[in-house]
């Protein structure tokens, strides 16, 4: 059997790592064709040297430059790429069939664009591709017949929960009444509100139930991760904000629904590890063994769902707001959302200015029709500008 060959966007980070591990108890199936990485040289040099890629992209020069020496040193002829346009080239390798979208950020749009114009089997850990660029993304996987699979939990969930002919046919057809996409409130669900601008960068980071990088974690408890995926959630299965719901679930073993007209409800369960929708999306319409552990039902004690507390979580809002202006917004929401995590987690802001900065910027970059990447482009660019002013002008520091 040929093997399938594979590009990781975003190696080092928790889903490029996870997905490796997959890869590695499938060896007889897949094959590590590329790795990259912004510039963690020594995470991918260690990763080189396992997996033994064809191909190695940094996003920063300089840190390419650094891996080629060290990978020259111990004799290993992997090829080096630099930059945007090293990310784009693996990201459409001919013997590349599945690429793993992981970059976070928007950094991870170009080359997971380019790997749906090159008509690859992208597998979408960057929900910032369709929370920016959702109409170009979905118009350039219909133009070049790529394949899009869903690895965010949730959206695979859904997606796991959906027949097969909703892509052609669309939701209604299919009988759907409404999408409901879970959440587990994060680590402050219940904290008292007059003690959130006191939370630090650590407590933010320490999610209850999954293993997540910092920027996203950070996300996670403020929730404007699960708006982002209200974004996605709209481009990729074509639904309307209206029919989009989000559940506080805490335990996370129900990872999303979908409700249908007859008043059937299907979801999709399983113990919280990201390896599940990952081997789901490597081997569909087949499946394999991820290393996830199987879930016991007679170890759950109970499950819960509740509505959000929309005082807690103001990002929610801001995000359907965003998508329910359409255009730009989406992109200047995440632009200014990755300015003030940042500032967050480098304690110049507190964990609550993140709504306020991110309110800030909506307010005063103008929205406009997407009508190409530059304009996304520069949107982006404008929105970051905004955000980074407010952070420098109405806190500077914090003690």
């Amino acid at each position: 059997m040929r093997r399938i060959g594979v590009a990781i966007l975003g190696a080092t980070g928790s889903i490029g790592v996870s997905t490796l591990d997959v890869l590695q108890r499938h060896p007889e199936r897949f094959r590590v064709v590329a790795l990259t990485a912004h510039r963690d040289v020594e995470s991918l040099f260690r990763q080189c040297l396992v997996y033994e890629p064809d191909y190695a992209a940094m996003a920063d020069t300089n840190a390419a430059e650094q891996l080629q020496d060290r990978l020259r040193s111990v004799g290993r002829s992997v090829e080096v790429l630099a930059g945007v346009e090293g990310l784009e080239r693996v990201a459409a390798l001919p013997e590349v069939t599945a690429v793993m979208a992981a970059i976070v950020g928007a950094a991870g749009l170009p080359p997971t664009l380019a790997a749906a114009r090159a008509g690859k089997r992208v597998l979408l850990a960057n929900k910032e591709a369709l929370v920016m660029a959702g109409p170009l993304f979905m118009a350039a996987v219909r133009e070049h017949h790529a394949e899009l699979l869903p690895i965010d939990s949730e959206h695979n969930a859904v997606f796991q929960c959906l027949p097969p002919t909703f892509v052609a046919e669309g939701l209604d057809a299919v009988g759907v009444r409404r999408v409901l996409l879970t959440g587990s409130g994060g680590p402050f669900r219940v904290m008292p509100l007059d003690r959130l601008p006191e939370v630090t960068p650590e407590q933010a980071c320490a999610h209850p139930n999954w293993s997540m990088g910092r920027k996203i974690s950070v996300d996670s408890a403020t929730m404007m991760n699960k708006g982002l995926e209200v974004i996605e959630a709209h481009w990729l299965f074509g639904v309307a904000a209206e029919r989009i719901e989000v559940v506080i679930h805490p335990q996370s073993v129900i990872h999303s629904m979908v409700e249908y007209q007859d008043g059937s409800v299907l979801a999709q369960l399983g113990n919280p590890d990201m390896r599940t929708p990952i081997a789901h999306a490597l081997a569909w319409p087949q499946r394999l063994t991820s290393g996830a552990a199987f879930l016991d039902f007679t170890q759950i004690a109970r499950l819960e769902f509740t509505a959000p507390d929309l005082a807690r979580f103001p990002c929610l809002t801001l995000a359907f707001a965003a998508l329910a202006a359409g255009g730009t917004a989406p992109v200047i929401l995440n632009a200014a959302n990755e300015i003030a995590v940042q500032a967050f987690l480098e304690r110049r802001i507190r964990y609550t200015d993140i709504q306020a900065v991110v309110q800030y910027t909506l307010e005063r970059v103008n929205k406009r029709p997407i009508t190409s990447l530059a304009d996304i482009l520069d949107d982006d660019t404008q929105a970051r500008s905004v955000a980074d002013e407010w952070v420098v002008a109405q806190v500077g520091g914090l003690p």
